[in-house]
């Protein structure tokens, strides 16, 4: 009789006990999945986009934030732009890239006065070749060693991050087109 309470008693602890760690819904040991950087666009706080006021005689490129993965940390990198005239008859895409920036820590953001020189670049690119009206602009980090003349190919193969994307408009401010 003994035997048998000791094996029932064994036999409720069992059951009772169970699979718990399904149940409680976390997760212990999370990968990072896709590429080692992911950017976000904007402005960081409301000052900034209060004192954010679109200029269409240049392309200005908001505030560009980025978070790493813990185990491929990047010191530099360059800034890719991707870009494309909409509701023109030639919708292909050109791309720009950019020089050299230094990035370290996990956090941070591409500095003013280096979004200031992409976009004054991105200005002139387009007002050169007379494209003028919505613009798509895509950006993205990737490896410094990307060629300042690379092709598609190689910018995907180095690239950092996704690419993220904004719009805006681009009026020509003197000279004939």
């Amino acid at each position: 009789m003994r035997k048998v309470a000791c094996f029932m008693m064994g036999l409720c602890l069992l059951v009772g006990c169970g699979n718990q760690g399904a149940k409680t819904g976390v997760v212990t040991d999370q990968k990072w999945k896709g590429l080692p950087y992911r950017l976000t666009l904007g402005p960081t706080d409301a000052k900034d986009a209060k004192a954010a006021k679109p200029n269409p005689a240049m392309v200005t490129i908001p505030p560009v934030t980025f978070v790493a993965n813990p185990e491929a940390v990047e010191s530099r990198a360059i800034l890719v732009m991707r870009f494309v005239a909409l509701g023109t008859p030639d919708q292909t895409p050109h791309l720009m890239i950019g020089t050299p920036v230094d990035i370290h820590g996990e956090n941070g953001s591409l500095s003013a006065d280096y979004l200031t020189q992409a976009s004054k670049s991105v200005t002139d690119y387009l007002a050169a070749r007379c494209i003028q009206g919505n613009v798509k602009v895509s950006l993205a980090l990737a490896r410094s060693s990307v060629k300042p003349l690379a092709e598609d190919a190689e910018v995907d193969s180095k690239r950092l991050s996704d690419w993220v994307s904004f719009q805006t408009t681009y009026k020509k401010a003197h000279g004939k087109c």
